[in-house]
Formats: structure tokens, C-alpha cells, sequence
């Protein structure tokens, strides 16, 4: 029998340590009268869960960029001892392209120091190439992390796709990155657990369910558990898939833990942390390269440009909130995999069509008073239109998520957000200028 209850786990104790207090403490209050053995009291636990977050510590790599930024804070609101690795190469790929996000972003320095202004918290900082090993394993023995949250890899499909230079700087970034990360960890935390952000377009869009990371088969008369079959719709997707092929083995061969989170389009641009001051604010991005499907036709909208749906409109795809992002992340880090172990959680919360997305945020723009036109144009991307897509998503439910699902007062707001940074749209960058056919 549990020493605190007799319905949880050990492991499910921890974790709600960790990340739920006062339902724990609900539990432990319900179920005093079952315990086999004399607890500790409530005080007791108070103490152990701040000395046991106060004590991990995180690394969160690529921690200045949209998914980073916002979960570095998140993690550190929530008592981790947190650190961020970045080369800010995004800052200069914003540059290359003569595009930028439509919030203004501060330099990492002056967004961390305000941070520590208005919580007493501090966050580490270390600017260099993830491809630099050498500076990679200086970084990690200074911090020495407990757990590592990797987002520092190009996240553009459409950047993938520009031309050779930019296909070839992808891939060497991300998979040269993940490759150096994972020797680091070998040679010197071996415990250490990783946190991976994969995407769902590593699936692509197969006529069967998409299951997470893994799939039983018959062959033959005989079964096996196999690694899903991969059809990636870009050298960025690719990219993806040469990292969760590359971490599987590292977990096989080294006994390292790895936990993959193959994620939906994210949207949205505030979260408890985020929102706190200026100073704090994510980005935004809207444009033809780096922006998503939401995000970009709230802008739109708000700047009375048609919303520009690709082709039929059909591609479906999984969606997630901004905030639901950071929750994943913490909840992955709560329970991490077991050595050898690569866990896959698919990392989204609804489905839609990209066609589904423009009406309701036309919906929502009308009820604003907002006159919001819809436009098919010419899709620059290779992909099905039409096509069945249905993917599982229970691991991370299972381990507590609440999402936030997409709703007219979420797409209001994000309207109204667009609306106040109108001013700051380049319309020349709107349309998309990178085809796949070249």
C-alpha cells in the first residue's frame, strides 16, 4: 500500500507534488483514515515539494523563440530553476528575410532582467550554437540540468523549401544540434532526461489512424510494435524525423530517456507569464514564412486582407494554445520517460481543416464589426487537399491536461491583440513567396 494514499502510485504522488499541490493535499486529507503508515504531515509536504523543485533544473534550449520564451517563464513561475541556451539566430534569420514579428521584441537580456524585476526569479543565460560542441558541453557541465527542453532547431517548413542554402542549413542545424546534445548527455548526464519538440507533420497525412510514435502490425503471421512510418512533407519535416530516429537509438544503445512531443500548429500569444508586462511580450509572426494558419489569418483580418487559405482548404492538421504548449512541457518533465525509454505523446488538442480556421475566425472578425473576406489562392505547398485524418492524442491527457480549446473568445482576443499591433504589418510579406516546385 502507498504510504500516502491508497489509489495513487508513487510516481503519481511526485507528480502531483510537483504540478497539482492542492488536489494532493485534497487526497491526503480524504484518504487519512486508510493510511497504512503514519505520513508526514502537510507542512512536511509543503517543504519537500518546494526543496524538490527548487533543486531541478532545467535547460531550456532555443528559449528566446515562440515555444521556448513562453515555457522558460512558465517553468520558472512554477519553482524550477531554469536556463536558456540560444545563438538568437532567429533574431537574424528575421533579418536575412527582411521580416519581423508583429509584437516588438526585446533583446533576451533586457526581457530576462525584467523577469527578475518583477518575480525575484533568475534565469540563466548562455548565447551559443548548439552545433558548437565544445560550447554546448561547457554550457551543460556549468548548469548541469536535470532535464533539457530542445527547441532550438529551424521550425520553418517553408524556409526548409527557399533554395539548396537553406535546405542544407536546416538540416545541418537541427540534426547536427540534436546529435551534439545527445553526446553531451551520454558522456556526461547520463540521467538526464531530454524533452523533445517533434511535430505531427512527421506523420504527414497517411489513410489509417495516426497512433503516438508507435504501431502494432501483423505480417506475415507474426506482430511486432514498430516506430510509425514517417512521410514528412518538407526538409524541415525530414529534419524532424532524422532527430526522433537518432534519439531512439541513443535511448537504445545508451540507456538515455527521451520524451518526443510531436506537435500540432500552435496559436496564440499569451500566457499567465508572458502577459505580465511589455517587456515580456512573444512574438507573433504572420508572414509567408514563419507564420502559422490561425495566428496569420487573425492578422489578416485585422488588416482587412483577405484570408488566405492554400488551395481547397482541406489539410487538416492538429492545433494547440500557446498555454497548453508550456503545460505539456511541464507535464512531460513531471514524469519523465524511464531509462532507454522514448516516449512519443502526440502534443495537440483538437482538429481542424485550415478552410474550418479561416470561417471562424471570419466568424469572429464579423461579430467585431470587422469586414473579413476569404481567398483560395494557389497552394506553393506538395500536399493533399483532401485527404482522412484522424491521430490520438491520450498520452498527455492522461497525464492531466486541462486543455484550452479553441473558442470565439480566444479568437476575439487574438483579434484585439492583432488589432493593437496593426500598425506594425508589412503587407508585402503577407503572401507567400516560397513554392515547393521552386
Amino acid at each position: 500500500m502507498n504510504r500516502f494514499s491508497a489509489d495513487l502510485s508513487e510516481t503519481e504522488v511526485h507528480f502531483l507534488f510537483l504540478t497539482d499541490y492542492r488536489r494532493l493535499e485534497h487526497i491526503v486529507r480524504k484518504n487519512l483514515p486508510r493510511w497504512s503508515r503514519v505520513p508526514p504531515n502537510l507542512i512536511d509536504l509543503r517543504e519537500y515539494r518546494h526543496e524538490r523543485l527548487s533543486t531541478m533544473r532545467v535547460l531550456v534550449i532555443g528559449g528566446d523563440g515562440y515555444c521556448g520564451w513562453a515555457t522558460a517563464l512558465h517553468l520558472s513561475s512554477r519553482g524550477y530553476e531554469v536556463g536558456i541556451l540560444d545563438s538568437l539566430i532567429r533574431r537574424h534569420w528575421d533579418n536575412e528575410l527582411c521580416i519581423d514579428t508583429l509584437t516588438p521584441i526585446a533583446p533576451i537580456q533586457t526581457r530576462l532582467q525584467r523577469w527578475k524585476d518583477l518575480t525575484g526569479k533568475t534565469i540563466e543565460l548562455f548565447v551559443g550554437d548548439l552545433c558548437n560542441h565544445a560550447f554546448l558541453e561547457k554550457a551543460m557541465l556549468q548548469f548541469k540540468p536535470d532535464s533539457v527542453v530542445h527547441f532550438g532547431e529551424q521550425r520553418s517548413a517553408p524556409f526548409s523549401m527557399i533554395d539548396r542554402e537553406h535546405a542544407v542549413l536546416t538540416q545541418v542545424n537541427n540534426v547536427v544540434g540534436t546529435l551534439n546534445l545527445l553526446y553531451v548527455m551520454h558522456e556526461h548526464f547520463p540521467d538526464c532526461h531530454l524533452v523533445k519538440l517533434g511535430t505531427m507533420g512527421e506523420y504527414g497525412t497517411p489513410n489509417i489512424d495516426i497512433e503516438e510514435g508507435y504501431i502494432t502490425i501483423e505480417h506475415n503471421g507474426r506482430k511486432d510494435t514498430l516506430p510509425y512510418p514517417k512521410q514528412p512533407g518538407s526538409y524541415y519535416h525530414l529534419s524532424k524525423v532524422h532527430d526522433s530516429h537518432n534519439i531512439h537509438f541513443a535511448c537504445r544503445i545508451w540507456g538515455l530517456r527521451a520524451t518526443d512531443l510531436n506537435q500540432g500548429i500552435v496559436y496564440g500569444v499569451l500566457t499567465e507569464e508572458t502577459g505580465m508586462d511589455e517587456l515580456l511580450i512573444n512574438r507573433l509572426d504572420y508572414d509567408g514564412v514563419f507564420g502559422t494558419a490561425l495566428n496569420r489569418f487573425c492578422i489578416q483580418a485585422a488588416i482587412a486582407h483577405p484570408l488566405t487559405v492554400y488551395g481547397k482548404g482541406g489539410q487538416t492538421r492538429g492545433f494547440l494554445d500557446i498555454r497548453d504548449t508550456v503545460r505539456c512541457v511541464e507535464l512531460a518533465i513531471a514524469t519523465p520517460a524511464a531509462p532507454g525509454e522514448f516516449r512519443v505523446f502526440n502534443q495537440f488538442t483538437e482538429l481542424f481543416s485550415v478552410g474550418d480556421i479561416a470561417n471562424m475566425v471570419q466568424k469572429a472578425g464579423s461579430a467585431l464589426g470587422l469586414k473579413v473576406d476569404i481567398n483560395h489562392i494557389e497552394n506553393p505547398r506538395i500536399e493533399k487537399e483532401e485527404h482522412y485524418f484522424n491521430a490520438k492524442n491520450t498520452n498527455l491527457l492522461s497525464l492531466g491536461l486541462q486543455p484550452h480549446l479553441l473558442s470565439d473568445s480566444l479568437i476575439d482576443s487574438l483579434l484585439n491583440f492583432a488589432l493593437k499591433y496593426k500598425d506594425r504589418v508589412d503587407q508585402t510579406e503577407i503572401l507567400p513567396k516560397v513554392k515547393w516546385k521552386g
